[in-house]
């Protein structure tokens, strides 16, 4: 049992890093919308469950997506509170928006959302308060391509950040039970990671023009991923119902591209 968490979490460095890599690079060269739709992905939420399905049942893996959908409804207000205060600097817009998700995560885990559809409709009421907030109140403009010299220590250092968040959520997850598993599997590891370096690549403005796709794509693609995990691992078991679950975020990230690309400014 320890030999696996031991090998999960290094899977997870590996692949989280590979991806905050991709996600950021992409951003850089293909804008803030494309980058933003992508870090949507569900790469930390697939690494969680798969890890509770590995070492513990496919049912708990299960049991574990109650809490997700209205968890993850709240990283929208993780992103709200990073776009008011990055302006003041990387430093109070991370330190902020983390408090923030700390104590609407730490509220979660003590009141407790156990019946699945309440759930899914505290996601459905965060998802659009969330979404008039950020395309009707703040004044966040999409930014295009970024010219970067990359070098071996710049992309690396991308790598180590991505994977080190994502491995911590994983290690949340396995420390503190399915419950807070289950909040654990929406930390914004993505999020936090791919922020960080756009700000430090593009500065606050590129920052806050993917913070706004983030936010949609995540919320969206990651809580549908985890209503078909639900289902999918009970009835099918880890492997096949992982491949499903995959192919149908691949179908919901398409149709969010619709969304981020061609309905947000």
């Amino acid at each position: 049992m320890e030999s696996a968490f031991w090998y999960n979490l290094a899977l997870s460095f590996l692949v989280g890093g590979a991806w905050v890599t991709l996600v950021t690079l992409t951003a850089d060269r293909f804008g803030s919308k494309v980058g933003g739709l992508l870090g949507g992905f569900p790469a930390t939420i697939l690494v969680a469950l798969l890890f509770i399905g590995i070492t513990q049942t496919p049912s708990a893996a299960s049991d574990a997506t109650s809490v997700v959908p209205v968890a993850q409804g709240l990283n929208g207000f993780f992103i709200i509170a990073y776009v008011l205060l990055i302006r003041r600097g990387l430093a109070w817009g991370l330190a902020g928006s983390l408090l923030v998700w700390l104590v609407l995560a730490g509220t979660l885990v003590a009141v407790g959302v156990r019946p699945f559809w309440a759930s899914v409709a505290g996601w459905l009421v965060l998802l659009a308060v969330c979404y008039t907030i950020v395309s009707k109140l703040l004044n966040i403009d999409s930014t295009g391509r970024q010219v970067i010299q990359y070098t071996f220590r710049r992309v690396a250092w991308r790598a180590a950040l991505g994977g080190g968040v994502i491995a911590f959520a994983v290690l949340m997850g396995k420390v503190g039970g399915p419950t807070v598993g289950g909040v654990f599997a929406t930390f914004p590891a993505m999020f936090i990671s791919t922020l960080i370096i756009t700000h430090q690549s593009g500065g606050a403005a590129v920052s806050r023009a993917v913070a706004k796709a983030l936010m949609l794509s995540g919320m969206i693609n990651v809580t549908l991923y985890a209503i078909a995990v639900r289902y999918l691992y009970v009835s099918l078991g880890l492997s096949l119902g992982t491949v499903l679950a995959l192919a149908f975020s691949c179908c919901t990230v398409y149709l969010t591209n619709a969304l981020i690309l061609n309905r947000i400014p």
